[in-house]
């Protein structure tokens, strides 16, 4: 089937071109809304974390519902009964003007769509992490949420935790010191990566859009092995183990650090096939001096592999966790996000004299969503607002690519590209389904 890529050029000019050219219309959002009243919102992906993320946001009026797997999203169509009801999010959001934010819950391949053709619409959007399947889309959405002056979050939600929050201003304070070298580790995959195209191709079920869940993606028969769950393991629906779970363990330190993007990322890994990535790997990123801060080595490890426990003093690791070396002290945070402890025995009270700049709610997962909603209605932007998290997914997925050239690769940012492998750029980007062009 034929293809068309999105390129850094055909964006610009996309967005540059009149709004006729474009197929659906350029609209105004309604006006800024008060605290108290709601928004109108459109969820894209209603069932798995798509029914977390509408719950998250029921306060609001939940306007309307779109997901391609009626069996998975049941659930929240029979909660939100009300709320109107679509297959196609293109459809949505052409008929439906008076709809004022919305929240993406799809495969990481359909984020990236979703997003934008919101965003064109002058859509608020929430979108689930990572906040794309490729390094230029993450790129594009970073650019595009600035130029369409819509507010953002991605769904990276220990990003509100209190204890991720103190962690980053006691790490920027300096009571750990100089830090030059971090470590996270996850116990992702849980579900089957290094696997080749499955050959089991029954027919698709009467409660599922295949075609529509295939999306940008390129045409192959449906399978079970895909739907509802594990196409995380497949290069074309999902970035695996590190993208699933990188925005998540990686987001104190990328904070905390101001680590911004590395100037080059070494991957080792066991299993990848054509099809899907590693059964495990361990990431390498190298950044340099960043202003006063040291250069820093920052270590990923997936798929059972973890940093050595001389780190923590000979400590049992568990299943996730990072660590921060600096020249004063540990920071050791034994899970994605949360509390930590300081390996030379100082206590979080030790630092009381060190300001609270950051707020912080004790129900993080809710307080996530209601940073978002508030920006929706004119408040402060929400931390994890596409300037913030698309820098993140950026580095995430430079990992992925990395693992796909088979090679240490040297990246430029500002001109978005590997500068020591010409062949390596290919895997920054994708091609679209034809029709699926955004």
């Amino acid at each position: 089937m034929k293809t068309q890529q999105l390129s850094r050029r055909i964006f610009l000019q996309r967005t540059a071109v009149a709004t006729a050219a474009l197929g659906f219309p350029f609209v105004s959002a309604r006006n800024v809304l008060g605290a108290n009243e709601r928004l109108n919102i459109a969820c894209i992906g209603a069932g798995g974390k798509g029914e977390v993320d509408v719950a998250g946001c029921d306060g609001e009026n939940i306007f309307a519902l779109c997901d391609v797997d009626e069996r998975n999203a049941a659930k929240t169509f029979q909660k939100y009964s009300s709320a109107k009801r679509y297959k196609d999010f293109r459809v949505m959001l052409d008929k439906e003007k008076s709809i004022d934010a919305v929240t993406i819950s799809t495969p990481d391949h359909m984020h990236f769509p979703a997003a934008m053709w919101s965003m064109r619409l002058k859509k608020h959007v929430y979108c689930q992490k990572p906040l794309t399947h490729t390094v230029e889309e993450a790129r594009l959405l970073t650019e595009a949420a600035r130029k369409y002056k819509v507010a953002t979050q991605m769904g990276n939600q220990g990003h509100s935790d209190r204890w991720l929050r103190r962690n980053v201003e006691l790490v920027q304070a300096g009571v750990i010191g100089q830090v030059r070298a971090a470590h996270c580790w996850t116990d992702r995959p849980i579900w089957p990566q290094g696997v080749d195209r499955p050959t089991e191709t029954p027919p698709v079920p009467d409660t599922l859009d295949w075609d529509a869940w295939l999306g940008v993606a390129p045409k192959r028969p449906y399978s079970p092995a895909y739907v509802p769950f594990k196409w995380r393991g497949f290069w074309d629906f999902g970035t695996g183990a590190l993208g699933d779970m990188g925005c998540h363990v990686y987001d104190m330190p990328f904070w905390a650090l101001n680590l911004g993007a590395p100037t080059s990322v070494t991957a080792e890994q066991e299993g990848m096939t054509k099809e899907s990535p590693p059964k495990s790997s361990i990431i390498t990123y190298e950044f340099p001096q960043r202003g006063k801060l040291v250069p820093a080595k920052f270590v990923w490890y997936d798929g059972g592999k973890k940093p050595s426990a001389d780190l923590v003093k000979g400590k049992k690791l568990p299943t996730n966790g990072v660590i921060l070396v600096g020249d004063k002290d540990t920071l050791y945070v034994p899970s994605y996000w949360g509390k930590g402890e300081f390996l030379s025995g100082a206590k979080y009270e030790d630092f009381s004299s060190v300001a609270e700049t950051l707020p912080k709610k004790d129900n993080f997962d809710r307080c996530h969503y209601e940073e978002w909603i508030a920006a929706c209605k004119g408040g402060p932007k929400a931390y994890s607002n596409f300037d913030n998290s698309g820098p993140l997914t950026e580095m995430v997925l430079l990992g992925n690519v990395a693992m796909l050239a088979g090679r240490r690769i040297e990246w430029n940012a500002k001109k978005l590209k590997v500068t020591n492998d010409k062949g390596a750029n290919r895997f920054l980007k994708k091609e679209y389904r034809k029709g699926w062009g955004v």
